[in-house]
């Protein structure tokens, strides 16, 4: 081998391990940082987006300061959280936090307050990931969705936890109820097995929407007000669509609160109230709205009934 050509390789091989090195587990932002600097503690970066691509896959991204760390693109195992300061992700007009990761990646946000003021498109939208979870974070002010979970061919484990969404969806949409507060939209051989507690929506047109194959349960949950469905389960002909209700209240939406339609589509209620909608529930192609008999429905303009009810045992 030539001797510039093995030096060559030496410098190269030097570079990339320098690289390499460069990725910490653990990285910092601050509000009066530069994305220049290593995101080490003492000379953090200002931006999530700054620091992601110096954080090791598996590392955290922690906030020293309160501030606004801009939009990010997630294509690894990451958790990104701040305590006890705000974490700010402005993004108006475009995504606030994308999710490519691979298959098997896990993602977690904690503590973070992602704000489209009136123009922003998603507040976090997930493309692919092994699980993502969402943990005591505010979304507002979004024209498409709060959550948008759309993987095309894996599986997808989502847990969303004592968050809140308001003030999402287009207030000039046709009423189509895919701007909502959570959308679950796997593709064609996607899935998305979904945990949601303690988490309030308050949308301006829908709450929570199931499209394709979904499992879900919701439970100490508020879904309030929209121009459309409180939530809806909406699976096509073969494809199941299983959502479970645990002390949920679903209120002050202007069409459905509760809408399911495909024959493999199967929604149970426990201890939830249903109340002060267009129709109180809705089922339809041969879906199930299944009732435990523990569940107010009432004030409805229309109660509608529940297909069937369980006993408890």
């Amino acid at each position: 081998m030539h001797r510039a050509t093995r030096i060559l390789i030496a410098l190269v091989a030097l570079l990339m391990a320098g690289a390499v090195s460069a990725q910490a587990s653990r990285t910092w932002v601050s509000g009066v940082g530069d994305d220049a600097n290593p995101c080490s503690r003492t000379a953090p970066c200002k931006t999530f987006a700054g620091a992601i691509s110096k954080t090791a896959a598996g590392g955290i991204i922690n906030t020293l300061d309160p501030g606004g760390f801009g939009a990010v693109t997630i294509t690894k195992s990451i958790t990104i959280e701040a305590e006890g300061q705000v974490a700010g992700v402005l993004n108006a007009g475009t995504n606030g936090i994308i999710i490519n990761a691979a298959a098997t990646d896990r993602v977690v946000l904690r503590n973070l307050r992602i704000h489209g003021f009136g123009t922003g498109l998603n507040g976090v939208r997930i493309l692919q990931a092994g699980e993502v979870v969402i943990e005591n974070t505010t979304i507002e002010s979004q024209t498409q969705n709060g959550i948008n979970a759309e993987p095309a061919t894996s599986t997808l484990q989502l847990t969303v936890r004592n968050c809140v969404l308001r003030g999402v969806g287009a207030t000039d949409n046709a009423s189509n109820n895919t701007d909502v507060g959570i959308l679950l939209k796997p593709g064609a051989t996607g899935k998305i097995i979904a945990t949601i507690d303690d988490t309030q929506v308050r949308s301006i047109r829908g709450g929570l929407k199931l499209a394709g194959n979904t499992e879900a349960i919701v439970r100490d949950s508020l879904f309030a007000g929209g121009a459309e469905d409180g939530i809806v389960v909406d699976s096509t002909t073969g494809v199941v669509g299983d959502l479970l209700l645990d002390n949920v209240t679903v209120h002050d939406f202007s069409g459905d609160g509760i809408s399911a339609n495909g024959d493999s589509v199967r929604v149970r209620v426990a201890n939830s109230t249903i109340t002060g909608n267009a129709l109180g529930v809705l089922s339809a192609g041969g879906a199930q709205i299944i009732s435990f008999g523990n569940n107010r429905l009432v004030s409805n303009v229309l109660n509608n009934t529940f297909v069937s009810t369980m006993p408890l045992q």
